[in-house]
């Protein structure tokens, strides 16, 4: 994940996610992550504060503002998931802050994390999915974004569903997420990671449910 040098707390952080859940509605991307749109709204990462990304994406088409302020949403939900996984016993955070591939080590083994809701094109129930991890996991690299995130390297899935559909506001529930991730590295066992070969080389990976 992309660092910021700002560097809020977890606290600080959720109280302005929760700022954008209160204040604005939902928006869909629009369109594809793309690398373009990306460039145009890296400013995203220099600001944490939710009046200022208000202030920041004003002069822009709506399209664009949208995509910003959904970039900016995900970009420091997944700074606090982040910060979570490094204050926790048996992870250590990564050093090279250039290093896309590796976010944290847990117990040695080096892992990407990455939040996503549950993909609405998956072909099959959320039931489904958590019976079948693998199945998914597979789903989820093969569909991943082509653009600057793509890699097949080790990944740790945080999957968001909430029943009542609203399935992005979990971002911001980071309280929550901090004990179910809590939970997870504490019972951390390297048996029950899937075991995938992607690109003629084997990957680790997990998924992280948080239902609510």
């Amino acid at each position: 994940m992309r660092q910021s040098n700002i560097v809020p707390t977890i606290e600080q952080i959720e109280a302005q996610l929760q700022q954008r859940v209160a204040h604005y509605p939902p928006t869909a991307w629009g369109r594809k992550q793309t690398d373009a749109w990306d460039r145009q709204t890296n400013f995203v990462y220099q600001i944490y504060h939710w009046e200022a990304l208000r202030q920041a994406v004003a002069p822009l088409d709506q399209a664009l503002a949208e995509y910003a302020i959904n970039r900016w949403f995900s970009f420091w939900s997944a700074v606090a998931v982040e910060q979570i996984f490094c204050i926790l016993p048996g992870v250590t955070a990564h050093t090279n802050q250039k290093d896309r591939l590796v976010d944290f080590s847990i117990q040695g083994i080096n892992f990407d994390h990455k939040t996503s809701v549950f993909p609405q094109q998956y072909p099959y129930s959320v039931e489904f999915a958590r019976y079948h991890k693998a199945h998914l996991i597979r789903w989820l690299y093969r569909n991943q974004s082509r653009q600057q995130r793509y890699h097949t390297a080790n990944r740790l899935f945080i999957l968001l569903y909430a029943r009542d559909g609203e399935h992005w506001s979990l971002r911001a529930e980071i309280s929550s997420l901090r004990q179910v991730i809590k939970d997870y590295v504490a019972g951390f066992a390297t048996a029950e990671l899937a075991q995938l070969s992607l690109n003629e080389h084997k990957v680790l990976a997990d998924i992280i449910w948080f239902v609510k």
